[in-house]
């Protein structure tokens, strides 16, 4: 299960934004209602988390560049 961020779609203008964080599968099709109160809802797109991990103790870093991350090359 993941979480997704949706928010209201407002009936007219200066109508608040309600947003809700809503637990479904990732196979499911976003909502376009509320599950509880049916009220009109769209899924909000949000920015996913990196992971960044350390090429210490490799011959080359993850990324495959051999010099990267060393300075070498003016990428680090």
């Amino acid at each position: 299960m993941a979480t997704y961020v949706y928010e209201t779609i407002p009936a007219s203008e200066g109508e608040v934004v309600r947003t809700y964080e809503i637990r479904h599968s990732m196979k499911d099709a976003a909502l376009s209602q509320h599950p509880e109160t049916g009220e009109p809802i769209r899924r909000v797109i949000t920015g996913g988390l990196g992971i960044l991990g350390s090429s210490k103790g490799t011959s080359a870093p993850a990324s495959g560049n051999p010099c990267c991350g060393s300075g070498g090359c003016g990428c680090g």
